[in-house]
Order: structure tokens, then sequence, then C-alpha cells
């Protein structure tokens, strides 16, 4: 019988502004074959809200699909977010990128008025009622936060984006580099990562130190 916890990694494109923080993404990955555990991608089966050419910065006319392109991370082993079973699941990770707030939620254009991907809003409840952690980088503390409410959370130290935490009813805690802020109530363990001007060894110690909390949650 296999005794290894098992994470589900929930990704929201390929490429920090439309999609998933590849960096952040792939460091908790290793993350958590280092602490000797397992993951299972998955993204929703929808359109991204834009598609942004990386060497530029400009929006480009075409469209692309969050699961797809979430697909060239996880190097194909990846399934739809529907799919997603609680009871599968010791824990949940959500690395960030802009897409966390374009295409799991709407949190880049509409602020504190966003809305959440159901898919996703679905995900975050069912683990959150069963007990078990959440984890959550970058800005993705925000989407768990509109979701949930009432949770301690960090971000880093961004004035605008504190605020909107707390008018979901969040509590934000200042976090440095690498530092790991911890609900042990909600069970919700959260780091800034690129929310911080970091370099790519902070992500990675930012990703090691969330998982390995939660690992202890476990």
């Amino acid at each position: 019988m296999n005794s290894k916890k098992k994470f589900a990694v929930v990704l929201a494109g390929c490429g920090v502004n439309d999609g998933a923080e590849i960096q952040e993404a792939t460091l908790t990955l290793l993350a958590i074959d280092r602490n000797k555990a397992e993951y299972q991608c998955f993204a929703p089966d929808i359109n991204q809200l834009h598609v942004v050419n990386h060497l530029n910065g400009t929006e480009m006319k075409e469209t692309r699909n969050v699961l797809t392109e979430s697909a060239r991370i996880a190097r194909g082993n990846i399934k739809p977010l529907g799919s997603f079973e609680e009871k599968e699941f010791d824990a949940l990770i959500f690395p960030g990128g802009f897409g966390v707030a374009k295409n799991l939620c709407s949190f880049a254009f509409d602020g504190v008025n966003c809305s959440v991907n159901p898919e996703v809003e679905k995900v975050i409840k069912s683990m959150h009622a069963a007990r078990k952690p959440i984890g959550a980088l970058c800005i993705s503390p925000v989407l768990i936060t509109k979701v949930l409410g009432n949770i301690k959370t960090t971000i880093g130290n961004d004035t605008e984006t504190i605020n909107a935490i707390e008018a979901f009813g969040g509590k934000h805690v200042d976090a440095v580099h690498c530092e790991v802020v911890i609900d042990q109530e909600n069970k919700i363990v959260s780091t800034p990562c690129y929310m911080l001007d970091a370099t790519i060894s902070q992500i990675a110690e930012g990703a090691e130190n969330a998982v390995s909390a939660i690992i202890k949650m476990l």
C-alpha cells in the first residue's frame, strides 16, 4: 500500500503574465517530490482570459486553453479540474502567476468584486471542509480568501492587495522572502514568492518551506 502523501497542484496556464508562474509551479513540484510526497496536476478546461507575449508584454490575438497550456509544465501528466475528488488527496496547493487572478478568478480586473471559477471554488471548499491543508503561493492567497473569507494569509506587503484580502474578510500578515504564514485553525499555508522582488533561489526556498509546513500538518 502506498503511504506517500498526495498533493493536488492547481495550475492556471503557462507563463507569469497570463498563466501559472513557471518557476513557482516547477519548484513547488520539486519541493513536493523532495519531501517524499506525490502530486497530481490539475487545471480548469477553459480558455485563458487572454494571451500575452512574454517577450514584450503585449496582448496577442489568439486563444489558448488553460488545461492545454498547463500541460506544458506538467509534461502532459495533468487532469481537468472537474475530475478532482477530495478523497484522493491529502493536500491542495496553488502556485502563483497572473493566471490565478485572470483565469481562476477575475481579481486582476474586478478587484474586490471578482468572481471565482466554479470548479476552483468547489475544490477549495471541499478540501477546507475535509480539514485538509491548502497551500497558496504569490497572489493565490487572494483567491483562497475570496472563497473562504476569514482566514490568515500573506502576499508579502503590497498594500492594495492586502486591502482586498481584508475586504474579503481575511487577516493579512506581512512577510518577507521565504517566510511562511500558517493559519493552523483553517490549515492554510501561504508564502509571498514573486509578490516580492525575489530571486529564483528565494522562490525555491519559499516553495520548500510551504510544502514542508503542509507535510507537518498531515
